[in-house]
């Protein structure tokens, strides 16, 4: 029976709904859960530093495919094996991250789906400058940690010069630096803050 190796950053709680809709979607192709296939699940429990051990349990496994999201996930995966196939989710530049060669040609052993945010940070500036014409500084926050910061901070930059506004960058690695960060943008008179997306730190503020 193939089994399906699926690696989480989060736990079953936080979960529920997206597993109930991957079963559901399994049996709409005709794959059912203990009858034809098999499900291997990992959770880290938002403990990052454990999802290479669990990306590693899954490889002896010897599961025909993993399925990770969010960017700290799919880059265990990818550390972890060069061969078994791994379906992503959850990351807005695959190419910036470096999990594949191009869209258009990935290579190697992953795929998946981009929702690919870096071409949206534009329009969120020029969004937030029609609803307030009169602003002038904007902060902006960003997981440090992140391997898609840097690409997703320039492209801010690059907008937000085109917009006519003064940046303030800011970058934070865990919920710990929240409230300084939230601190310097106060000092700086920021009129308002554009947070980069990412899965992982952003939520746990």
């Amino acid at each position: 029976m193939p089994r399906i190796g699926v690696l989480d950053s989060g736990d079953p709680s936080t979960s529920a709904s997206l597993d109930k809709v991957f079963r559901e979607e399994l049996r709409r192709v005709g794959y059912i859960v203990g009858e034809n296939i098999a499900i291997e699940q990992r959770w880290a429990g938002r403990r990052i530093n454990r999802l290479p051990d669990l990306a590693a349990e899954l490889v002896r496994l010897r599961v025909s495919v993993i399925v990770a999201a969010e960017e700290p996930v799919i880059l265990a995966a990818k550390q972890a094996t060069s061969t078994i196939p791994i379906v992503m989710s959850s990351v807005g530049d695959p190419v910036g991250a470096g999990f594949v060669a191009s869209l258009k040609r990935p290579g190697g052993n992953i795929t998946g789906v981009t929702n690919f945010v870096v071409g949206l940070v534009p329009k969120w500036l020029a969004l937030l400058k029609e609803v307030m014409p009169e602003i002038a500084r904007v902060a902006i926050l960003g997981n440090a940690a992140s391997r898609t910061h840097d690409v997703l901070l320039k492209e801010a930059e690059r907008a937000a010069k085109r917009q006519g506004l003064k940046v303030i960058a800011l970058a934070v690695r865990n919920p710990e630096e929240f409230e300084g960060a939230f601190a310097t943008i106060a000092r700086a008179g920021a009129g308002a803050l554009l947070i980069l997306p990412d899965p992982h730190a952003i939520p746990s503020a």
